[in-house]
């Protein structure tokens, strides 16, 4: 049966206000849409070879746009394709989405601007992107295992103190005698879980809720840096990262004629680091007044003795960016043997971890059975 005119008429202008409305819906969400390190260097890469390729921008951005299938980014694209299509230019276009692309991105677009190799220096960001990315894979993995295992470990926990022990609970009660300490305890354990597990949670929830509003503070963020880097087992692969960090993101903006206060600015805001947004500062300071940044790292406990001794020799040839980059892929390779040492660590300690919590769980509750006939015998 066919479809009434006015009806189809009425069918096609509710899809359009659908389709309109999805649409306002999806501009409203590029302008706070976070964009990944992962996409944000694939998009970077793309747009370099395309540019080698002698495609004009706004042509790169169009076939950008075309292939991509994330719909908010892609608004972001056609935007700054309009952008750019009207005299903007591409730093400019860039910066009205923060979130999407960071200030190390907007200010190595910007340098590319100014010198004229716009390609050659998206090339050095993405191969930035690129290296950041998989040193943060890396130590993502390493750290999976550990916490998959604890997180198994402790439901394990709770379900053998909420639901199995209060059976041999039962049991036990009808002995009548009294029952070997580590037993008792794991019964009291039991008990207080059963009636207070609410209570758990919400002090959990709490701790975790304020504790993320402190760490947010000026003050908790810096106590939980220092904190992170004084770690007995994960500190120090922390601070190699943080070294890694700082001085390839140095050696890229320096490589590309970013201005050293503005490099050390952009260094700063992307390391994360209380640490290093200090030592930044410091930096900046004192080159502003004729200083260099070898004197300034000689003073800082961030930075070790090597880092020192190799800014120094790379200010003395006026090679600091390729100082940089060797310091940078000696913590790279420094952060991998870290990670793969850990791992061999972890594996065995969470074996033993295990071993000792869920055994013994076991013993304490088939204690009282081993010991079985000096129990009952407590009856008569």
């Amino acid at each position: 049966m066919a479809t009434p005119p006015a009806a189809a008429k009425t069918q096609s202008s509710v899809q359009a206000a659908q389709a309109m409305a999805k649409q306002k819906s999806l501009e409203k969400k590029s302008k706070t849409y976070s964009l990944g390190l992962s996409e944000l260097s694939i998009f970077t890469s793309q747009i370099a070879s395309l540019l080698a390729a002698g495609l004009p921008l706004v042509s790169c951005l169009e076939a950008l746009q075309d292939q991509t299938e994330d719909q908010v980014f892609r608004i972001i694209i056609r935007d700054v394709r309009n952008d750019i299509s009207t005299g903007t230019s591409f730093s400019a276009a860039v910066r009205k989405f923060p979130k999407a692309f960071n200030n190390l991105f907007v200010s190595m677009v910007e340098a590319g601007e100014a010198s004229g190799g716009l390609a050659e220096i998206l090339n050095k960001v993405a191969g930035y992107f690129e290296s950041t990315v998989k040193l943060t894979k890396k130590v993502k993995s390493a750290m999976t295992y550990p916490i998959a295992v604890i997180g198994l470990a402790t439901g394990l926990v709770n379900v053998l103190l909420i639901f199995v022990i209060p059976v041999f609970a039962a049991m036990f009660a009808d002995f009548g005698a009294k029952l070997p300490a580590p037993t008792q305890m794991l019964i009291d354990l039991s008990n207080f879980m059963k009636k207070w597990w609410w209570a758990l949670g919400l002090g959990a929830y709490g701790i975790y809720f304020f504790g993320s509003k402190y760490i947010s503070t000026p003050v908790g963020r810096r106590q939980k840096d220092v904190f992170l880097i004084r770690a007995p087992i994960f500190g120090n692969l922390i601070h190699k990262i943080g070294l890694s960090r700082f001085c390839r993101t140095y050696a890229t903006l320096m490589r590309s004629g970013v201005p050293i206060l503005r490099t050390l600015e952009i260094v700063a805001s992307a390391s994360g680091m209380t640490q290093v947004e200090d030592a930044c500062a410091e930096i900046a300071k004192h080159v502003s007044q004729g200083g260099q940044v070898s004197e300034i790292m000689a003073i800082n406990p961030f930075f070790p003795p090597m880092m020192k001794h190799m800014v120094k020799a790379g200010e003395s040839t006026g090679n600091v960016d390729g100082m940089m980059n060797k310091i940078a892929d000696f913590y790279d390779t420094e952060c991998d043997a870290t990670v793969g040492a850990l791992t061999s660590l972890i594996e065995p300690m969470l074996i033993v971890f295990l071993g000792v919590v869920v055994g013994g769980i076991v013993m304490a509750m088939f204690l009282p059975i081993f010991q079985l006939g000096a129990v009952a015998g407590g009856v008569n």
